[in-house]
């Protein structure tokens, strides 16, 4: 008999990027078992009622707020689950005792013998499958969700990502016309560190509103904690709708605080939001450092380009561009 070869498991390989995904299909699953079993006991809720039975069950009646502190379910879902068990007769509302302004959520006798049946029958059974399915040496799983929730608690994980990507403290500045200097001084560094001005550029990095502003583009600058205003990139309008990823450099003397790779993220981020259809570059095989960094994000050399817009600068023989999402 011939066996087909076992598949990897793609969120296993990529281990805690795949964190959240992972999660949430093991969920899935869980609660794919658990609603064969609420089937298989004719239980008329659903898995996702629980939170809420479980916090009346152990607290008793709670208002919308209370009940939202006790489970950490969000507002509009603590409603939902209401509104559901309150159709089947399980749950019922009624003014707070001195506030008539709030009611409280509490169990009706029919969701009360529901509970106790299940706290009598089934409850003990999946707490105790759960427990040997999670029971491993040394460990205690529910322990190390709590410390994770905790943690999440202190700093949420989109903090967490922020931080750990730019640990120099690096901001983006808009353009305005008071921080056209540093425009005109990072842009002037970086070329004629290589290269001669060509009218191109000066056009551009003495005029950066009417070049770039004004025709609907857009100029960001990274800005250092210790070192101030030190990078700058474009997005410049071009024919046809496209749009010109121009211009980005950071000062010699801010090398090493990885501001290029910073600005490259927002400069992209910036092309997403402002939905363009078409973006690309202009350079040179001697900026092997800046190409590197191009690839890396996801520019792709491309001759139509060179046809197009090539001609635009007497040093430019490489060309690039970005495949932006359809709009």
């Amino acid at each position: 008999m011939d066996f087909l070869p076992m598949a990897h498991d793609i969120l296993r390989d990529v281990g805690y990027l795949g964190l959240a995904s992972r999660l949430k299909r093991l969920a899935d699953k869980l609660q794919a078992d658990a609603v064969s079993v609420f089937d298989a006991r004719s239980y008329p809720i659903q898995t996702t009622h629980f939170p809420l039975i479980a916090a009346l069950e152990a607290r008793g009646p709670l208002s919308v707020n209370a009940a939202v502190e006790a489970t950490g379910v969000s507002q509009p879902a603590i409603t939902r689950i209401h509104n559901a068990l309150q159709k089947m007769g399980l749950t019922d509302t009624r003014p707070i005792e001195g506030d008539n302004r709030q009611k409280e959520i509490f169990l009706t006798p029919a969701g009360e013998a529901l509970v106790s049946e299940m706290r009598a029958s089934f409850w003990p059974a999946v707490r105790d499958a759960a427990q040997q399915l999670c029971l491993y040496p040394e460990h205690d799983l529910l322990s190390e969700i709590a410390r994770v929730e905790d943690r999440l608690a202190e700093q949420s994980l989109a903090t967490r990502i922020e931080q750990t990507s730019n640990s120099s403290g690096l901001r983006i500045v808009e353009y305005t016309d008071a921080l056209a200097p540093h425009f005109d001084r990072i842009s002037r560094e970086w070329v004629e560190d290589m290269f001669r001005l060509e009218p191109e550029d000066i056009a551009m990095i003495e005029n950066p509103r009417s070049k770039v502003i004004d025709c609907g583009g857009t100029i960001l600058f990274v800005e250092d904690p210790e070192l101030g205003i030190i990078g700058t990139c474009a997005l410049m309008p071009a024919e046809d709708g496209a749009f010109e990823l121009t211009k980005m450099g950071v000062l010699k003397s801010a090398r090493g605080r990885k501001a290029g790779d910073f600005l490259m993220k927002q400069i992209l981020r910036r092309a997403r939001q402002m939905k363009l259809r078409e973006l690309f570059l202009l350079t040179n095989t001697k900026c092997d450092t800046a190409i590197r960094l191009y690839e890396k994000y996801g520019f792709r050399h491309d001759d139509d380009i060179m046809r197009r817009y090539g001609h635009r600068y007497e040093r430019c023989d490489v060309t690039m561009s970005y495949a932006m999402p359809a709009v």
